[in-house]
């Protein structure tokens, strides 16, 4: 199935703006590129530390919709949206399916992460290297979360390594669900899954049958989720966002609960600790080439 990318350059002060106009005319995903870069791959990441500025003075945004959207409709759209935008910096292109999420499955193998857990592509039989592990079979669809960041590295691992047996866990910002799905299958009783991209939903939903974990596993959207407490509470987001959400994980997380974030560039860890500690103590800090990720037990007097 093809999809249609709509490709804007902006600058800084309207990005935001551009993002929220995007968002609204329903693409399925955004990506934010340097449009200064001297290469396509250079600053592909885009996320300004906790309470920082952009960096960038001019931006790329490509979004993704079905490839039947309305061209000169979009445009248009962006133009009365986004004051002052060139319309001669707003392109088109059509993406073959395999040139985006599918092409993961090309270079997807199975990896171990810690002593036993193992992320396979579902389509595969899993080799005999995985005898004996925990195996959870993987189609990301249209989210995020096969393993090979290292972001969702550092979660695997986290989860490998942590008593599970019997205890509920949060994945916020579920994706793929890789997070949730892992955790049942290495022993957790149920698990909830949170996002507010229903396409991550669909993913998650879809690989827990796969996993034969479904009756396990609930799905919420964020103003869906219900007043609850768990032991475990994993996100693997952005800092931002991260930073936004400490007093709801401080709720959402029992007296003595486990916690681990992720989604954290080096360097942004620092002010995510203070805003974390007030609620959590036994901090740990572990980094994988540029990213970060938190571990941290919620207190029991606070």
């Amino acid at each position: 199935m093809p999809w249609l990318e709509l490709s804007i350059i902006v600058d800084t002060a309207q990005q935001q703006r551009a993002e929220a106009a995007l968002a609204d005319l329903g693409a399925l995903s955004i990506t934010l590129q340097d449009a200064d870069a001297d290469t396509p791959d250079e600053h592909a990441i885009f996320e300004p530390g906790v309470g920082e500025l952009p960096v960038w003075q001019s931006i790329v945004l490509q979004a993704l919709f079905s490839a039947h959207a309305d061209r000169g409709g979009l445009a248009a759209a962006i133009e009365e949206l986004v004051p002052g935008l060139d319309s001669r910096r707003i392109g088109f292109r059509e993406v073959a399916d395999q040139d985006w999420t599918r092409a993961w499955m090309d270079r997807f193998e199975p990896m171990r992460f810690g002593r036993r857990l193992w992320i396979c592509p579902h389509a595969i039989e899993a080799p005999a290297a995985c005898a004996g592990g925990v195996i959870v079979r993987l189609d990301p669809g249209l989210a995020f979360g096969t393993g090979t960041h290292p972001t969702t590295a550092l979660c695997l691992e986290w989860l490998d390594a942590v008593d599970l047996a019997g205890k509920t866990l949060i994945d916020y910002g579920c994706g793929s669900g890789v997070l949730a799905i892992a955790a049942l299958k290495l022993g957790a009783q149920h698990a909830i899954g949170v996002d507010n991209d229903e396409q991550a939903l669909t993913a998650s939903r879809d690989n827990a049958g796969r996993n034969g974990v479904s009756d396990k596993l609930d799905l919420y959207t964020p103003e869906r989720l219900p007043v609850l407490a768990a032991e475990v509470l994993v996100a693997n987001i952005l800092a931002g966002p991260l930073a936004d959400l400490a007093a709801h994980f401080a709720q959402l997380t029992q007296s003595g609960g486990a916690l681990a974030l992720s989604g954290i560039l080096h360097g942004q860890e620092n002010e995510l600790l203070a805003c974390y500690g007030r609620w959590f103590g036994q901090i740990e800090v572990a980094v994988r080439e540029d990213w970060v990720r938190i571990s941290a037990t919620r207190r029991i007097d606070s």
